[in-house]
């Protein structure tokens, strides 16, 4: 019998299913699209596949067997309503990470935006594009992932600077003036027994000593340096460190108003606060 995207889609959906993969169907048929340039759901499922199809379709379903994550295999990642580059070298923006940039959107009370430990800009990027009046500056160490920082912020007006965020110099000019600042940082405690897809991340984008706390410990003092009284806080944390975060937040002396902030599944994800007086 002939050949047909259909029949194409039911081989990688079972390739796909003995790797493990935990939604077979969905990227299989993403993947396909993806080579054709057309909707998920706009494949000719009864139609033969056009020349090169099966070499290239091939390709794709052995790194997504290998459990390379989705986002890598096509190059791109949705984060609310951009579209960014993602590959081998930067984190990969999750859905849930939306909860945070939202609240930020609907809590904003001056022009200075901060999105520390940036990877992707995918937080900037997004107060960027719902305030576009907003001064907008993203920070982001590590060469591999700071390509796709510029490649996605590239005329956006959201400015990058290369430092360490948990320095004591870190957007130094802009002490004590920062009306909201977001962080997304590496928090997810070290374990071996996660999901296969995580491991491809960049291992320090991810991971963040035993407790997952070692990266939001060291960016406090810069928080508190830069956000000025009365400004808003993020930060973003594993969802076994909601009391953790907020206990170092307090501990530090210059916050009010710590609250946890709940996911779209109900789990204490972010850490807000409000920026006291010293």
């Amino acid at each position: 019998m002939n050949n047909t995207y259909g029949r194409a889609l039911r081989r990688g959906v079972q390739r796909l299913r003995a790797a493990g993969v935990a939604s077979p169907e969905w990227d299989a048929r993403i993947m396909a699209a993806h080579l054709m340039h057309c909707g998920h759901m706009d494949i000719p499922l009864d139609q033969s596949p056009m020349p090169g199809f099966d070499v290239a379709f091939d390709a794709l379903l052995r790194r997504r067997e290998a459990r390379e994550p989705l986002q890598y295999v096509l190059g791109s990642a949705w984060f609310g309503p951009l579209e960014l580059k993602v590959g081998p070298g930067v984190f990969i923006p999750r859905p849930e990470t939306e909860v945070m940039a939202d609240w930020a959107v609907r809590n904003v009370d001056g022009p200075r935006l901060v999105d520390l430990c940036t990877g992707t800009g995918a937080l900037a990027l997004y107060l960027a594009h719902y305030l576009p009046k907003a001064q907008v500056r993203a920070v982001e160490l590590a060469d591999a992932a700071l390509a796709y920082t510029h490649a996605n912020t590239h005329n956006t007006g959201v400015e990058v600077i290369q430092a360490d965020a948990t320095a004591d110099d870190t957007l130094a000019d802009w002490n004590g003036t920062v009306d909201l600042l977001v962080t997304n940082p590496p928090y997810v405690p070290e374990t071996p027994d996660l999901e296969p897809e995580v491991y491809h991340d960049p291992h320090n984008a991810v991971f963040a000593g035993a407790d997952g706390m070692g990266v939001i410990t060291g960016l406090i003092p810069t928080i508190a340096r830069l956000v000025r009284p009365g400004g808003k806080v993020a930060i973003e944390h594993d969802d076994s460190t909601s009391e953790a975060v907020q206990a170092a937040v307090a501990r530090h002396g210059g916050f009010k108003q710590i609250a946890a902030l709940q996911d779209l599944t109900g789990t204490s994800r972010f850490v807000t606060a409000v920026r006291g007086v010293d």
